[in-house]
């Protein structure tokens, strides 16, 4: 199925709504599948990001199932899931890449380079349809035709979100070497 054409259809409704079509997912199962269309505000001009509400999600879907009931591109049954990018953002293309220089993300190639599909890495530029992200201390440059599915990894630790160790688990130890006394 293809993706890019639910993109290309739903997002001048969406925009009539104030926003932006980010990106469709197709999840094929047994007896049907989950299409995800996710959508963000077009205008950020208050700087808030993944302000998304379930309303917007909920005037999104009857939009999408609408258009989608005309045209029919799915074929068989699905079920529509209409999402915020949320705080592990996907991203769908390098002008999405772009918003996020600096940024850590985790990208997944169709095919391997170098023995590798998955690369995670600072987002450090986009030139066209190509982002260049800083792999392990290498520049690695990947066409937007090349990657199969990209996401922004979270701060965990800035967002205050740190680890606690589970419950029961006592924290390693160093142990100590034994003395002996002669």
């Amino acid at each position: 199925m293809e993706t890019e054409a639910i993109v290309a259809r739903v997002a001048p409704a969406l925009a009539e709504l104030g926003l932006e079509c980010l990106g469709v997912e197709w999840n094929a199962g047994q007896g049907g599948g989950l299409l995800r269309v996710y959508i963000d505000l077009l205008d950020h001009a208050d700087g808030a990001a993944n302000a998304v509400g379930v309303d917007q999600c909920e005037a999104a879907s009857r939009e999408i199932s609408a258009l989608l009931d005309v045209d029919d591109p799915v074929p068989g049954h699905y079920v529509l899931e209409v999402s915020s990018p949320g705080i592990e953002r996907p991203l769908f293309n390098a002008a999405q890449f772009a918003r996020f220089i600096g940024q850590s993300a985790k990208v997944t190639l169709k095919l391997p380079r170098d023995g590798r599909r998955r690369l995670r890495g600072t987002i450090a530029a986009v030139a066209g349809a190509r982002v260049g992200l800083d792999v392990d201390g290498t520049r690695v440059d990947v066409a937007e035709d090349e990657i199969e599915s990209a996401h922004l990894v979270p701060d965990w630790e800035a967002l205050g979100y740190t680890p606690k160790p589970k419950p029961g688990k006592a924290a390693a130890t160093p142990k100590r070497a034994h003395q002996r006394k002669h």
